[in-house]
């Protein structure tokens, strides 16, 4: 097992602009919040933190505007040691937002997304970071950044040896077959996977059709969120497992997701085999709904060794 698994992500960066707010409101609606912060986000940022939270040597390739936003989220993926050689800066474009409103009974929460310098990224820098990406064990994308993007970064890896892809399909968009083939674990949420299959996945057995499906275009392994339900590992022909999700109260549920595939790649990368890779990624995705916040809500390595198996 490696002590400090070496994670690649080639994604998004934005700034989170949290409302706390009574209920989300309806079309048309003006609510008055509670409360409000600005936290570190976007899909790919967070699952690198997580993964380096947990002790992973992780790099970044991603794209941020000559902004305030930009210069803050540099230093805060330094103070986590994530490497930024292919961090790059776009002259035209902002950084990337996203306005996030979260119901303070429940913690569900609503998101809009601005992407800004993350559009872009362009296929010509990932080809440039592809030192990064040959070094890495586990190169983690999402789809925030544009889809031609996303797809060379993937072939970019399988030209290295040993790089496992993991592509969590967030937000949901139309995937070609190539880039379905080209992963080699799929992570959607529920909801994601429903979209991109035109599929239910409102029960188990709904959920495992889904899967199915995603299987049949290419994917040799999927593992599907489920929210309190836990999650769904299809590992090529074997029977589906389902991992159980402690019941807990939700404080904010924003990041769930992220911490999710970011302690995924971590326990894959350090030789856990996938269900309990899986198990452990959800104790952790857990216990970070009980704050609110995105990556200040995710743990420290010290505060999940119970979880860790240390």
């Amino acid at each position: 097992m490696a002590d400090k698994p070496r994670i690649c992500m080639v994604g998004s960066s934005n700034i989170d602009l949290i409302s706390r707010v009574p209920r989300l409101p309806m079309p048309g609606e003006t609510l008055i919040g509670s409360t409000f912060q600005m936290g570190f986000g976007g899909k790919g940022a967070n699952q690198a933190v997580m993964a380096a939270k947990l002790g992973a040597q992780v790099s970044v390739v991603t794209k941020l505007g000559r902004d305030i936003f930009g210069d803050d989220t540099l230093k805060n993926y330094q103070k986590f040691g994530i490497d930024t050689t292919y961090l790059l800066f776009d002259e035209t474009r902002f950084s990337g937002v996203a306005p996030i409103a979260v119901d303070e009974k429940t913690g569900q929460n609503s998101i809009i997304i601005v992407p800004g310098a993350n559009n872009g990224l362009s296929p010509a820098d990932v080809r440039m970071a592809a030192p990064a990406i040959h070094a890495a064990q586990i190169l983690i994308c999402q789809l925030e950044i544009p889809l031609e993007t996303t797809l060379e970064a993937f072939r970019v890896a399988k030209e290295g040896e040993g790089v496992t892809t993991i592509l969590n399909p967030a937000p949901a968009a139309t995937l070609s077959d190539e880039l379905i083939a080209l992963s080699d674990i799929i992570a959607p949420n529920e909801v994601e996977a429903a979209m991109l299959t035109k599929l239910p996945t409102d029960t188990d057995d709904l959920a495992v059709k889904a899967g199915r499906a995603l299987q049949k275009r290419g994917a040799s392994i999927v593992v599907m969120t489920l929210g309190v339900r836990g999650a769904l590992i299809l590992d090529k022909d074997a029977d589906p497992v389902f991992v159980a999700a402690q019941k807990v109260q939700a404080v904010d549920s924003t990041g769930a997701g992220d911490a999710f595939v970011g302690s995924l790649a971590y326990f894959l990368g350090v030789g856990r085999d996938l269900a309990d890779a899986v198990e452990r990624a959800c104790a952790i995705a857990t216990r970070s709904v009980l704050k609110a916040g995105t990556q200040i809500s995710f743990p420290m390595r010290a505060e999940v060794l119970e979880i860790m198996g240390e």
